[in-house]
């Protein structure tokens, strides 16, 4: 049978609770190869999504189709497309590594005659083989992450939906995880959920940011990194006219002066404005000694798109380091 190139298609999805409607009309495709990051800050409509789309929570309306299969008129063939690892990791922690992880792959159907090929598969791609006989309890929070990681691919799915992969880690064990998700993304398509800005751009192929239970981008990561192109320099200077001045150069759209004496000049991403700052600051005697070309950022992208303020995304600076 030949493959499909669409994994996921997901088409108006709603959902309700109550009078509050947490999802709206949401609909997008995960195609064969992709790592697509969903981003957004907590209650966005993340996890109701993942939850829709692994057939744990009913949609309030829409359709979700997996692998070709109706997840709800065919609900056993589209399931058995996707391997999930929830925020709150599905692990029972009296029982060894081993025995989990053949207890999730009988769970998930794997033939007898494959189920010792299917875990000691699983547990290599986790890097568990030196734990497979401890207790669950006893490992430490990386290795209980990289066991939720397991079960999610005992059965080889398809597709494999990620929420918060690495909430709760310390920086060693979040590279670690992000190593290993890179490594499955080769063989499975993934759909990643996250508030770490960092991580989705460094992990993703392709990002939608949510926000309010909607859909407000939808992107490639190249595409995502254009919009974060620099659209502002940093002037310093022995002698920088006044902000009036560079304000008359072709390209100039506001020019701030700074608390050290510095300019920071937005300027028309379309326009050579740094070359005619140079020829500029030549003739006129500047004493220009700093052009510094300044990147948006994915935060402030995000608080673009989103409207969040900067205290909803705060958590995402604590967790840059990671």
């Amino acid at each position: 049978m030949e493959e499909r190139s669409t994994l996921i298609e997901a088409d108006g999805l709603q959902r309700f609770f109550g009078p509050t409607q947490a999802v709206q009309d949401f609909s997008f495709q995960l195609e064969r190869g992709e790592i697509l990051g969903f981003l957004g800050v907590n209650g966005a409509g993340k996890t109701t999504t993942m939850e829709m789309l692994t057939g744990n929570l009913a949609p309030s309306g829409g359709r979700i189709e997996l692998n070709g299969c109706d997840l709800l008129d065919n609900p056993r063939p589209a399931k058995a497309s996707v391997g999930y690892l929830p925020e709150t990791l599905p692990l029972y922690t009296t029982m060894t590594v081993d025995a989990y992880l053949r207890f999730c792959a009988r769970l998930n159907r794997v033939p007898k005659a494959d189920l010792d090929e299917a875990v000691a598969t699983a547990m290599r791609r986790c890097g568990l083989e030196d734990v497979a006989e401890r207790v669950i309890a006893n490992l430490s929070r990386g290795y209980k992450q990289r066991v939720g990681l397991a079960q999610a691919i005992v059965h080889d799915p398809e597709v494999l939906i990620l929420d918060e992969p690495t909430k709760g880690l310390d920086p060693i064990q979040v590279r670690e995880i992000r190593q290993l998700i890179r490594e499955l993304g080769k063989s499975h398509s993934v759909i990643l959920s996250s508030h770490v800005l960092p991580e989705v751009e460094a992990i993703c192929t392709r990002v939608q940011i949510i926000h309010e239970g909607r859909l407000v981008l939808a992107e490639d990561v190249s595409a995502l990194r254009a919009r974060m192109q620099h659209s502002s320099l940093l002037l310093g200077g022995r002698a920088l006219p006044a902000p009036e001045s560079v304000q008359g150069i072709q390209g100039v759209e506001r020019v701030e002066r700074l608390d050290d004496g510095r300019l920071r000049v937005f300027h028309d991403t379309q326009s050579d404005t740094a070359e005619q700052i140079v020829a500029r600051a030549a003739s006129e005697g500047w004493g220009l000694w700093e052009l510094t070309p300044e990147r948006k950022s994915l935060e402030q992208v995000f608080v673009d798109l989103t409207g969040a303020s900067e205290s909803e995304v705060q958590d995402t600076n604590e967790e840059m380091a990671a």
